[in-house]
C-alpha cells in the first residue's frame, strides 16, 4: 500500500504576475521548493513583464474574501502571506476577515508590504497604506519591508545596518509585529544584509551580492518561504533564516530568459 505525504497549506493572498516572476506565481513555486500545498487569492491582476508594469486591476472585494473563505472552508492553512494587494478595499477585506478569527484559527500571518514595482509602478493605493498601518500590521506576525517601505513605516529611511537595526525596533514597537527590513539595496554594502527583531530576538542575515544578476520577485519568494517554513512547524526565528537561504540560493541559481533574470526555486 503507498503511504503518501500529508502536506501542510500555506496560502497566499496576492497579484497575478503575467511575466511569471512575482506575485502569486514565485509564490506557488516557491511553496512547492519548499515541501508545502500553495493556495492563492488573486487580489489583483497586473499586465507585466521584467520590464515594466503595463496595467494593473483589482479583484472585486467580494470576489477576493470568497477565494479565502473557499480555501479556509477545506483546505485550513498553516500560515498565510500577503503581498501586493491594491486597493484600500481589498486591504479592508484582510483585515475584516483575519481579525474575526476565533483565537484557536489564528495562523501566523506574513505580510510583505507591496507597495512599488523594481520598475517604479505603485502597487499600493495611497489610501490603502493607512488601513494595512493602523489595522492589518498588527494581526500580523511578521512584516517584511524594504528600505523604501520601511520609511513608509517608520518615517525614516535606513541608510546603514545600525539605521536598519532602529527601524526594525520601532516598527515592533509601533505595530506590535516582528520586523524583518530587507537591506538588499543598501548603498556600499558589500552584502545583502537583512535585520529581523522581534521583540525578542535579533539577527543580522547576511549573505554576499550575487554580481551580474539583476531579478524581480525576490521580495515575494523571501516573504513566501519564510510562510512556508512557519507551515512546516518552524518558530519565526529559524523560519527567518529558512527564507534567506532559499532566496539567495534562488538568486545565485537564476537563469536567462531572454535577456533578463528568472529566480530558479529549487531547496
Amino acid at each position: 500500500m503507498i503511504k503518501r505525504k500529508n502536506l501542510p497549506v500555506a496560502l497566499t493572498i496576492a497579484g497575478s504576475d503575467s511575466g511569471g516572476g512575482a506575485g502569486i506565481q514565485a509564490d506557488l513555486k516557491t511553496f512547492a521548493a519548499c515541501g508545502v500545498h500553495g493556495a492563492c487569492a488573486i487580489a489583483c491582476l497586473t499586465a507585466q513583464n521584467p520590464r515594466r508594469v503595463l496595467g494593473v486591476e483589482a479583484c472585486s472585494p467580494k470576489m477576493l474574501r470568497r477565494q479565502i473563505e473557499a480555501v479556509f472552508e477545506e483546505l485550513p492553512p498553516a500560515a498565510v502571506k500577503t503581498g501586493m494587494l491594491f486597493s484600500a478595499e481589498n486591504v479592508r477585506v484582510i483585515t475584516d476577515f483575519f481579525g474575526a478569527l476565533a483565537d484557536r484559527l489564528r495562523v501566523p500571518l506574513v505580510v510583505d508590504p507591496v507597495m512599488v514595482s523594481t520598475s517604479g509602478a505603485k502597487l499600493l493605493e495611497s489610501s490603502a497604506v493607512r488601513i494595512l498601518k493602523q489595522q492589518l500590521l498588527p494581526l500580523a506576525r511578521l512584516v517584511t519591508p524594504n528600505l523604501d517601505e520601511a520609511e513608509t513605516l517608520t518615517g525614516h529611511k535606513p541608510a546603514s545596518v545600525e539605521e536598519m537595526r532602529e527601524a526594525a525596533r520601532k516598527i515592533h514597537l509601533r505595530f506590535g509585529c516582528a520586523a524583518l527590513v530587507k537591506g538588499g539595496h543598501l548603498q556600499n554594502s558589500r552584502d545583502a544584509v537583512d535585520i529581523f527583531f522581534d521583540g525578542k530576538t535579533e539577527l543580522l542575515l547576511t549573505a554576499p551580492f550575487v554580481k551580474g544578476v539583476r531579478t524581480h520577485g525576490t521580495g515575494c519568494t523571501y516573504s513566501a518561504a519564510i510562510c512556508a517554513a512557519l507551515a512546516l512547524g518552524h518558530d519565526l526565528p529559524r523560519a527567518v533564516e529558512i527564507g534567506k537561504t532559499f532566496v539567495t540560493a534562488a538568486i545565485s541559481r537564476s537563469y536567462r530568459i531572454g535577456k533578463y533574470f528568472a529566480l530558479e526555486f529549487k531547496l
